[in-house]
């Protein structure tokens, strides 16, 4: 691994909607090639990768149970929509040449493997890049609180967010264009405050364990490398 990188293993968690671009639903294939371009060359540098895809540009579970469905089968609906992310990635991460799995905690043998945490690190330890898909494989649970779960199950040294902004605010900043950006606050501040970060669970689950968390803009070119090497960018969270 390259001295430059201060983390070895890192989680990435992903918004199904950063997929999208400009498009209202769907995957922008320039967008995936974009993120999996930077993704691929941190891998190849030595830094062991593992990612959690939203779905919310294609089902959004919550939102389908409004609607009548059945709370439970509605999030299995926003499940298999992370899987078709996950699947997208992966294919995009191969073109690039990268050896990628996708890992399911829903059964789907033909399209993926079943997650596991020891067949996820053991992945990353042979130098792939894991995606894990199907969120917890549990109703009721976000994908935020699916991806600090995987952070803290293959033992990665840090939580990454990427968001279309650059980093946590105390207001939203396109509503409030006096908003503040914290450099770092703490998981209770995050907590206490409301602050649109990750879901209660995810925060609490990661401020429990100890799992520090950096939030950084997804779309500006660079920033992820420079967070793997120590710098400060973004809003870091522990």
């Amino acid at each position: 691994m390259s001295a430059e990188y201060k983390f070895k293993r890192i989680l990435l968690k992903l918004s199904g909607e950063a997929l999208m671009g400009e498009n209202e639903f769907g995957i922008d294939p320039e967008i995936l090639k974009i993120i999996a371009t930077e993704i691929v060359g941190l891998q190849r540098q030595g830094v062991q990768v593992g990612l959690v895809i939203g779905g919310g540009n294609i089902f959004r579970g919550a939102g389908l149970a409004e609607g009548g469905i059945d709370r439970t089968r509605a999030d299995q609906m926003g499940m298999l929509a992370t899987v078709m992310n996950s699947l997208a990635m992966q294919d995009q991460c191969i073109k690039l040449g990268a050896d990628c799995m996708v890992l399911s905690a829903l059964s789907l043998d033909q399209a993926c493997e079943s997650y596991s945490a020891q067949r996820a690190r053991n992945h990353l330890d042979k130098g792939r890049i894991v995606i894990m898909a199907a969120g917890s494989g549990n109703p009721y649970f976000t994908t935020d609180t699916a991806a600090s779960l995987r952070a803290l199950e293959i033992h990665a040294d840090l939580l990454l967010k990427g968001t279309k902004v650059d980093g946590v605010y105390d207001s939203d900043p396109h509503k409030n264009p006096q908003a503040k950006r914290y450099d770092r606050i703490s998981y209770a501040d995050a907590i206490r405050n409301e602050l649109a970060v990750m879901d209660l669970t995810a925060l609490v689950l990661c401020r429990e364990n100890g799992m520090p968390m950096q939030v950084y803009n997804l779309f500006e070119a660079g920033k992820l490398s420079a967070i793997i090497s120590g710098q400060s960018t973004g809003t870091c969270l522990d």
